[in-house]
């Protein structure tokens, strides 16, 4: 499908919930926030009614995001059915880790193609102090367990100077001792994270030349996304940095964004979007949502 600025425009990422299992800084107010109502929540029917509609236009792969999306029940078969729908080619979940261990060996075999780890911290207490949880060691199992079934997966970070500086260096690592690749995400201005202050790409390629030595571009494919991948020596992973703000991937953008509660967007700083559930739930035909 091409768009009106003519990008081709092939992935969608899919929230199936609005809810969460940790409350990290940048994302979560101290006081919460109000769920949205489970019968405003899309029926997993109706999301793959989207999907079939999207596959006709050439939108083949997806991500399965949240919140977190292993707290919401049956997301396993979920995985499974996503995976057979007829001209799906990939299916992707990013989650916080906390629940993947032990539901692994089971989205793997519902045909779960790769998973992106969210981790800003590399020690207990300091993941404890962002995230309100005390459960670093079981995200850490579960990137181990992804590795352990041959999952492509990644490790993305969000660099914040009062959180996690001195942690960079040692997230990146994890790309040199194993077959992953870690990515930098520069802060979004949305929500709480228009209280922190911006670091940029370049500060942490800088950190990371200064202790890894001098990086090349990636040659290999790593994905969908619109991170920029760099090898640096002696790594067995590659290291990639998405530059939302000091270098807008814009032009290049590949995506639609499907919320829990059923707007389509085109992209993730749109305040709108259309009402997806209202056609749905009015009994509109397969042809109606392609269009």
């Amino acid at each position: 499908m091409r768009d009106s600025l003519g990008r081709t425009i092939d992935y969608m990422r899919i929230s199936v919930t609005d809810r969460c299992n940790l409350r990290c800084a940048y994302c979560m107010p101290p006081e919460g926030i109000a769920s949205v109502p489970h019968n405003e929540i899309l029926r997993y029917e109706e999301i793959l009614r989207v999907v079939q509609a999207g596959v006709q236009l050439g939108i083949v792969n997806y991500r399965i995001t949240g919140g977190e999306p292993l707290i919401r029940k049956g997301i396993t078969d979920f995985v499974r059915m996503l995976r057979e729908t007829k001209g799906v080619q990939s299916v992707a979940l990013t989650t916080n880790g906390v629940l993947f261990a032990g539901m692994g060996e089971a989205l793997h075999a519902a045909g779960l193609d790769a998973v992106n780890f969210s981790l800003d911290c590399l020690d207990a207490g300091s993941f404890h102090r962002l995230t309100g949880a005390n459960v670093w060691d079981r995200v850490m199992l579960g990137i181990d367990t992804a590795l352990g079934l041959g999952i492509r997966t990644k490790v993305n970070c969000v660099p914040m100077e009062d959180y996690n500086a001195a942690h960079w260096t040692g997230i990146a690592a994890l790309a040199r001792d194993n077959p992953l690749d870690v990515r930098f995400i520069e802060m979004m201005p949305i929500g709480l994270g228009k209280g922190f202050a911006p670091v940029s790409s370049e500060a942490v390629k800088a950190r990371l030349r200064a202790e890894y030595g001098e990086p090349v571009p990636s040659l290999r494919k790593h994905g969908n996304g619109p991170a920029e991948y760099y090898d640096y020596p002696g790594f067995t992973g590659s290291v990639g940095f998405i530059s939302a703000l000091s270098h807008a991937f814009c032009g290049g953008c590949n995506r639609m964004r499907l919320t829990a509660d059923g707007l389509l967007k085109a992209c993730l700083s749109c305040g709108d979007g259309l009402d997806i559930k209202g056609l749905l739930r009015s009994g509109a035909s397969g042809e109606a949502l392609a269009a």
